[in-house]
Order: C-alpha cells, then structure tokens, then sequence
C-alpha cells in the first residue's frame, strides 16, 4: 500500500473512534509497526491527527463511531482481478427470478457487472450494489434500511425487527475479514449484528473470499465452517486450505482468474 493509501486508512481510522492503536493500523493497512509509527509521527507534524501512546487519535473527537475496517475505495483496488473471477463464478450459480441477497462489500460489488442481463430479486445492504443495479440492469432491487456508513459503503440497521426478516434468499452472497478453521471471521461487532441476520435468511450461504482471506484473521466469529453451503476463491488458495474446506463439508470453486475480463466498476463513494 502506497503512503498516500495508508494515510487515508490511518486518518480514517482515528475518525472512526477515541484512539486508534498502532496494532489495529499495521493490521487495516498491511504494513510494519515501524512503517505505521513512521506515518503517524509524520500526519502529527502535519496537525492532521494527534499522536498518543501506543497510537493515535483525532485532533476533532468523532462525533459518530464508523466500523472497524479498510475503507471501501482503499479495498476495491485490491485483488481487483481475483475479485472479479470470483464474481463471475458468484453469478453462475445463480437462476433467473430466484432471490437472492448480496452482502456490501468489494468482492460483493463485482458481481453487479455479471448480473447486468439477469432477472432476480435481490435484497442488499449495499448502497453502490442497489445504485449500480438500479442504473444498469432490470434486477429487482431491495435495500435495507438503517445508518449508511460511508468509508465501507455499507448500511446497517439496529433494530431487530426491519426489513430483513420479511426476505427469504435461496442463497447468500458474502465476503469476509478472514476464513479460518473457526469459520468466517469480520472486524466489527455492529457487521457481526447485521450480518447474521441476513445469513438466517437464506438456504446457503455463498463466501466470495480471494485466497488471501485465508491468511487473515480477526477476534470476532461470524459463522463456524458447517454454516457456508461453497467457498468462491483463486487458485493462490493452499492445499491445506482447500483440506480445511472439504473436512468441513463446505463446496469449493476456484475461478480461474486468467479468464476474467477487466471491468470498469462503478463510483465507490456513497
């Protein structure tokens, strides 16, 4: 990740709460704990945060907790092509005028351009997802109600009762944080609320994850591998991984990635 990248990840993390640590930055941008203490002593010179022990906050308090996590705008750029083979397969998979749901995110977000020609009901959370599919398709498109968050291009709500429990899915289209023995793993206890209420609405659960999800991991469980009906990924997915998948009962479908047409996505910002 290039510094501009990782100054805009590391701004927008202080924003989002009190105090950002420097173990949550190395982790949101990939990079060394000396390359992060680096970055916040140079934006503290700049008076673009403050730096505190062990991190750095926000010169202005926020006045609304974000979640936890890579900006959607820094995420779409990586594992572009990945994302895209992924999305196609995602597609594939699915029928004319069945429902489906698709949960926001960047791998999420490819499949818009794969359902340009199709006819389904699909519920989101995703306001670029319901734009995109609005603009450029004939999908029927249902959006859930609640806060949209901007940096992920996401929106959740906090009530139990909203329009989710009236949408039933015959799949689920998600990505994740991270795909371990556990299961799937994400960042933010508020995604974690959301989320498993959508998966309670579908048959099968359908997980859009680059083989570099594999490697990542977070304190927080979403779901235990029995849950996901397939696994969508790239052919940098390891043997024991895959080993992992099978022992679990969960489908596997590498998409070949040399096949995937390069795509134009569509604006990030929400």
């Amino acid at each position: 990740m290039h510094e501009k990248e990782r100054h805009r990840v590391i701004l927008s993390a202080v924003q989002d709460k009190p105090v950002a640590t420097v173990q949550e930055l190395v982790e949101l941008t990939d990079s060394s704990e000396a390359t992060i203490r680096r970055d916040i002593a140079a934006l503290h010179v700049q008076k673009r945060l403050r730096r505190v022990r062990g991190g750095a906050e926000a010169i202005n308090p926020p006045q609304f907790v974000g979640l936890a996590g890579r900006p959607f705008s820094v995420n779409e750029a990586l594992n572009a092509r990945q994302k895209q083979a992924i999305a196609k397969e995602a597609v594939a998979l699915c029928q004319d005028g069945e429902p489906i749901i698709i949960n926001g995110g960047t791998t999420t977000f490819q499949m818009v351009h794969f359902l340009a020609n199709r006819r389904m009901q699909v519920f989101t959370n995703s306001f670029p997802i319901a734009e995109h599919l609005l603009k450029h398709s004939k999908n029927t498109v249902m959006l859930s109600g609640g806060t949209i968050y901007r940096e992920q291009n996401i929106i959740l709500s906090p009530f139990e009762n909203d329009v989710t429990r009236n949408f039933y899915a015959r799949r689920m289209f998600m990505g994740a944080q991270g795909l371990g023995p556990l299961g799937l793993m994400e960042a933010d206890p508020l995604l974690i609320q959301a989320e498993q209420k959508l998966i309670d609405q579908a048959d099968d659960l359908v997980v859009l994850a680059d083989s570099s999800k594999f490697r990542k991991r977070s304190s927080l469980i979403l779901c235990g591998l029995k849950r996901i009906a397939t696994v969508i990924t790239d052919s940098g997915i390891e043997d024991r991984e895959a080993a992992m998948l099978e022992n679990a009962g969960v489908s596997l479908i590498v998409a070949d990635v040399r096949a995937a047409a390069p795509v134009e996505n569509a604006p990030s910002q929400a």
